[in-house]
């Protein structure tokens, strides 16, 4: 990856989520992939292809990219197994788990106020 340039608003970004406890949170999971993602990991862990298949839209490139970012974050597992074609299976860690609960109310809170918008 390259580096940010000293003078790119990231690097405020970066100071701003030591700072806030939900921005930080929103930083985890937030853009437009990582909360499908996860809730298709909640109850068993799924290869690549599986999780290509049940969220509609994504690319490759875009899902790879998401499991990578909620594997650095600790959020997601990665296992690789030393098989002919390779398998790899994706699974949510303690972590991610811990994470459920409030996605389910946000899942929850969004079914309330989606058709009132």
């Amino acid at each position: 990856m390259a580096n940010t340039k000293e003078t790119s608003t990231n690097n405020q970004n970066k100071i701003f989520i030591t700072d806030c406890n939900v921005t930080y949170a929103i930083q985890i999971v937030g853009g437009r992939w990582k909360l499908p993602i996860l809730f298709q990991l909640q109850k068993e862990k799924k290869r690549f292809g599986e999780l290509k298949k049940i969220i509609p839209n994504i690319t490759e490139r875009m899902l790879t990219l998401q499991l990578r970012e909620l594997e650095k974050d600790g959020l997601v597992s990665r296992r690789v197994y030393a098989e002919v074609p390779p398998r790899v299976e994706y699974e949510l860690t303690k972590i991610g788990k811990e994470l459920m609960p409030v996605c389910k109310v946000l899942d929850k809170w969004g079914a309330k106020h989606r058709l009132e918008l």
